[in-house]
């Protein structure tokens, strides 16, 4: 059985890895500020529930989103707000953390199970790093001033996780400063849905 573990897993971990190199990853999610960081030790042959319980070891439990917003829609404009006031403490609250990735994410998700199987030390760690490279070039670009925000949309439907509702392909119409049109980009990643509230999972996008 550990074998046929790590038959699986390494070389589905070495495909991620290498697209992480070569195009900043498949996912990402920014650390939050003063947020609790989990292990980053990966272990390629361990069961993926004890990889789990590995991960959640020292954060906090919970059942429910903090923070974020009440609305999906609530939730971008304060990401805008966030962005030309060039807030980072609230552009971090409105993220996941380790500790709802841990308890409610990545439980749910299809990298509990082959062929997508997935630490989730590591599945965490490309989300920071790649969700870190995103928000950084969007506040580098657009942070400070006025993003001259008109709208956003998102998949039609959103993948259905448990109680999870993951809104994917997300883009934002804008007007950049000096630019004579609109335009449409996506700025940050997935959003999730989970009993009514709305918090970014992923920060990495298209710049």
């Amino acid at each position: 059985a550990m074998l046929r573990s790590r038959t699986l897993r390494l070389p589905l971990l070495a495909a991620v890895l290498a697209a992480a190199a070569a195009c900043g990853g498949t996912s990402a999610d920014a650390a939050p500020a003063g947020a609790e960081r989990p292990p980053t030790h990966v272990d390629s042959i361990v069961p993926i529930d004890v990889a789990l319980d590995r991960f959640r070891s020292g954060l906090r439990p919970t059942d429910s989103l903090a923070g974020g917003a009440a609305s999906r829609d609530a939730l971008v404009e304060r990401w805008v707000a966030a962005v030309e006031r060039a807030d980072t403490a609230a552009i971090a609250g409105l993220q996941l953390d380790g500790a709802e990735f841990a308890w409610l994410y990545f439980p749910h998700t299809r990298h509990t199970r082959p062929p997508y199987e997935m630490d989730p030390a590591l599945l965490w760690f490309l989300m920071q790093q790649n969700g870190e490279k995103g928000i950084t070039r969007v506040l580098g670009r657009h942070g400070g001033r006025p993003l001259g925000y008109a709208g956003y949309e998102c998949g039609a439907e959103p993948v259905v996780e448990e109680r999870n509702r993951i809104w994917n392909s997300c883009t934002i119409r804008f007007r950049p400063a000096a630019a004579d049109s609109l335009v449409e980009r996506r700025l940050f990643g997935s959003i999730i849905e989970r009993d009514g509230r709305f918090k970014f999972v992923s920060y990495a996008n298209d710049l």
